[in-house]
């Protein structure tokens, strides 16, 4: 017997035998004690045997076609039972013979057709159909220990099927365009287009906004990668030896995360897949959050969200599989307390919402169960990756699935045709419909306006179509609950204006939250009628009847269509002309509303908004639609650096004019952007904290061949005759067209003087002007400099050495101390100098603070000096 256990177990793949050895471990069967895990940390399969046969004798055979009957190997079940009849064939072939000899002779049971043998032998068949199995679990022949749900569990789990699959194809089988009460209702498998979802990291955080991670994102669907379909998200793929159970799928807002969970759900209701799983259970963070301070038991939760399965709280749910989808992890309210919530193992026990999901999470409450959550890429983070199988991604379409959906999208093919013609015209329209979602505004817009060419030229940039989105969804509000349909758009918008600036000041409120999901009472602090709110496209509102609570939720149609009204609602241009102080968020949607103009600013200085560096940083990526970008003394950071290199990476940049003065850079961030500088006519580098370290890759810019720098500053940077000697090298290129080199203050003495005549010498046509005052050039290093500007080539005209000396290669600001002292002439008449006019006295005073001006010896430093009212020695 142990030989033929053992034969089924080497038939096991990896993930099945550890499956098999779990179950060994639990309390299975009636009247068979389970073995202990420890005792199951083995290597080989033949250790497993001998603990079965140490525990269970006789029975290891019932226990071994119970766990195959759980981890689905049918086939190996039939192959048990087949070689037990063999073995006890050859056994004991004269009893056989026996019952044959005894059945054929009219013994008792002669009268038993074949068909009710079969019925009679299969515990499992529910009905007389020639022993066909129920689609529920057939129960395996065991004889005194319990064989997992009996005929009424099953036919109850049955039931509850029958009913949970009808509903939730009725609530999934269809989607809304705009507004769930007013939007257009159209079959999700009339339209479904695959998306692209892949296996991510886990560990990647991107803190760049969403609308910016578009065009990266929809470059990022490699060769190498594998899609997964989304009925297909728990599924190893080709290679892999794992078990999954818990997934994470991140995506940004609107790239299809909730129509996939749809799908999935709704080819499981229809039988089209995943036939394998007994229950689904959909539960979204939208309506758990308007519970989280009520206290459910597991199955309590599951009968609130699907009346379907009353009922439920009867069933052993570890012998069934089940699913759980959670949606929508950005928009939740719940803690997520991994660490502090109390252990939870009891389907029945009460708790709170969250404590109940962190259990459910971490495999304390139903541990053989299948979990996928969906979220954002910036809430990603809230489930530790140590309970997480498998993270993947969703890609959104790729450029041929955006041309399928929108011949889904439209019967006629030749509207399809024209509008995504249109949509391939702008490029960032055609990069934004990555999105789904984006997809579907673009389809709104261009088919009204293709039908109403009164109304204007259809739109080519975000924000245009998002204006004329809203113009659109407007009307259609009024058209169907005002009856002025012959009312002009314009006019629309004046009559609505109430309405959209309480949806702004909605839209930006919730933003300084950070909620993208808002309810009844946050609408009503904004003073919003909520049938008012509910008739409106552009809040989608979800109201599901089969809440115990009935409470509305709303949101945006997308989250930078909520940032879009924050603009409208704060005026940003007439706010930032006012003078006050712009908070982090006014500048967040100040960058927004500038990117997504699309209008190419000449010069972006973010000194002219009155901000914190926080909002400055904020301002940052605004560098991609600008001539020329001033950033100086913004405390950029590294990933402000980042995003600075990717739009100078840009093929469509228009930056040419870049100052990041005063900026503790350091070197690693200067050779960061190195790559992207050679598209710069002017680079402002002052006072970076920069070092020799540096000057090696910026010599690789000078020098490329593509490089259009004509300017560089560098000065008050501690670059010494090292760095000199290094930037030399790339002065000297042939290919280097630099015409002004600012090293003011940057400790250079006649060693690195000579280094930059040589550099003349070997290319004198382009250099034209070269500062190196406050430097230690020395005689040797002026006449080296000097005899450069002799030869007919060279362009040099100033070159400026003033202000220099021995000081000057003392690093930092000590290389511009002096020794100051008063003018006899200008000095306060209350003070009396004495001793070379270094000791003041104090005569009288008559005020609490006095102010005296001291002419320095170097005139080019001015100071202030204010002594408090008393007596100075």
């Amino acid at each position: 017997m142990a030989e033929l256990i053992l034969e089924i177990l080497e038939e096991l793949k990896k993930i099945e035998f550890n499956k098999f050895k779990w179950y060994l471990s639990r309390n299975l069967l009636k009247g068979c004690k389970p073995i202990p895990r420890g005792q199951l940390q083995v290597k080989y399969k033949t250790d497993v045997v001998t603990k079965m046969e140490d525990y269970y004798g006789d029975k290891m055979v019932n226990i071994t076609q119970e766990i195959l009957k759980k981890i689905r190997r049918d086939d190996l079940i039939n192959r048990l039972e087949k070689s037990q009849e063999t073995s006890v064939e050859s056994r004991g072939g004269q009893t056989v013979r026996k019952r044959m000899h005894s059945s054929s002779s009219g013994a008792a049971g002669s009268d038993v057709s074949p068909e009710r043998k079969h019925r009679v032998m299969d515990p499992g068949s529910e009905t007389e159909q020639e022993g066909r199995p129920s689609r529920s679990k057939a129960a395996s022949p065991l004889s005194s220990c319990h064989q997992g749900p009996d005929t009424g569990n099953r036919q109850l789990a049955q039931r509850i099927e029958e009913k949970l699959k009808p509903s939730l194809e009725r609530m999934f089988k269809d989607i809304f365009e705009g507004a769930v009460k007013s939007g257009k209702c159209i079959a999700l498998n009339s339209i479904y287009t695959e998306l692209y979802i892949i296996e991510g990291d886990c560990e990647e955080v991107n803190n760049e906004h969403e609308v910016w991670q578009i065009e990266t994102a929809s470059r990022k669907q490699r060769k190498q990668d594998t899609p997964i379909k989304c009925n297909n998200i728990f599924n190893p793929l080709p290679g892999q030896d794992i078990t999954i159970r818990k997934v994470l799928t991140k995506g940004i807002a609107g790239i299809g995360k909730t129509i996939s969970v749809q799908k999935f759900v709704l080819d499981w209701a229809t039988g089209k897949a995943n036939q394998d799983v007994d229950f689904m259970f959909v539960l979204s963070f939208r309506e758990l959050n308007l519970i989280n301070d009520e206290q459910y038991s597991l199955l309590g939760l599951l009968r609130v969200f699907h009346p379907q399965t009353r009922g439920i709280e009867n069933l052993e749910l570890d012998d069934y599989k089940l699913v759980f989808i959670f949606d929508g992890l950005d928009e939740s309210r719940l803690p997520l307390n991994f660490q502090r919530n109390k252990i939870l193992s009891d389907v029945k026990k009460m708790s709170s919402v969250d404590v109940l999901l962190t259990n459910l999470i971490k495999g304390n409450l139903l541990p053989s169960a299948l979990l996928w959550i969906t979220s954002r890429p910036a809430a990603a983070h809230q489930i530790p990756a140590q309970y997480l199988h498998r993270l993947t991604e969703v890609h959104g379409f790729s450029d041929p699935q955006k041309e399928e959906y929108f011949k889904k999208r439209f019967g006629n093919q030749d509207l399809a045709d024209r509008i995504f013609a249109h949509v391939k015209t702008s490029r960032s329209l055609y990069i934004m419909c990555y999105i789904p979602l984006f997809c579907w505004i673009s389809a709104s817009v261009i088919e009204t306006m293709l039908d109403r060419p009164d109304i204007g030229e259809i739109p080519k940039t975000l924000t245009g179509m998002y204006t004329h989105f809203l113009l659109i969804q407007s009307s259609i509000k009024n058209e169907k609950y005002d009856d002025r349909n012959e009312i002009e758009t314009q006019q629309l918008l004046e009559l609505d204006k109430e309405i959209l600036l309480k949806l702004g000041q909605l839209a930006f409120q919730q933003l300084e939250k950070g909620n993208q999901v808002f309810y009844e009472e946050d609408l009503r602090e904004c003073g919003i009628n909520v049938t008012e709110a509910s008739r409106s496209g552009v809040c989608t509102e979800i109201f599901k009847q089969k809440t115990a609570w009935k409470k509305k939720i709303f949101s945006f149609v997308h989250l930078s269509f909520q940032e879009y009204l924050a603009a409208l609602h704060l005026e940003v241009q007439q706010y930032v002309s006012s003078g006050e102080e712009i908070s982090l968020a006014h500048c967040s949607a100040l960058a927004y509303m500038l990117l997504m103009s699309e209008k190419v600013l000449d010069e972006f200085d973010v000194s002219k908004y009155n901000t914190a560096y926080g909002g400055r940083r904020r301002l940052v990526p605004v560098v991609k639609h600008c001539r020329k970008a001033v950033l100086s003394g913004c405390s950029l950071t590294v990933e402000c650096c980042e995003i600075v290199a990717s739009a100078l990476q840009s093929v469509s940049s228009p930056l040419r004019e870049l100052d990041l003065s005063c900026n503790d850079l350091g070197d690693s961030e200067v050779k960061l952007l190195c790559p992207a500088l050679s598209k710069l006519h002017t680079l402002r580098l002052r006072e970076c904290n920069l070092t020799e370290g540096c000057c090696n890759a910026l010599a690789s810019v000078l020098c490329s061949h593509q490089s259009e720098l004509r300017e560089l500053e560098l000065r008050d940077n501690d670059l010494q005759d090292s760095g000199v000697r290094a930037l030399s090298a790339g002065l000297e290129d042939p290919h280097c067209k630099l015409q002004r080199l600012g090293l003011s203050g940057c400790g250079v003495t006649q060693r690195g003087c000579a280094s930059l005549a040589s550099a003349l010498r070997s290319n004198p046509s382009h250099l034209r002007e070269l500062d190196l005052s406050y430097n230690h050039p020395g005689d040797s290093g002026v006449r080296a400099l000097s005899a450069g500007l002799e030869d007919r080539s060279c362009k040099l005209e100033p070159l400026l050495v003033d202000h220099g000396g021995e000081i000057r290669i003392k690093p930092g600001l000590r290389k511009y101390a002096c020794q100051l002292t008063l003018h006899p002439n200008t000095v306060n008449r209350e003070l009396s100098l004495s001793e070379g006019d270094r000791k003041i006295r104090f005569e009288t005073f008559h005020t609490p603070a006095m102010y005296t001006n001291i002419q320095p010896m170097l005139s080019a430093v001015h100071v202030q000096q204010k002594f408090d009212a008393y007596r100075r020695n």
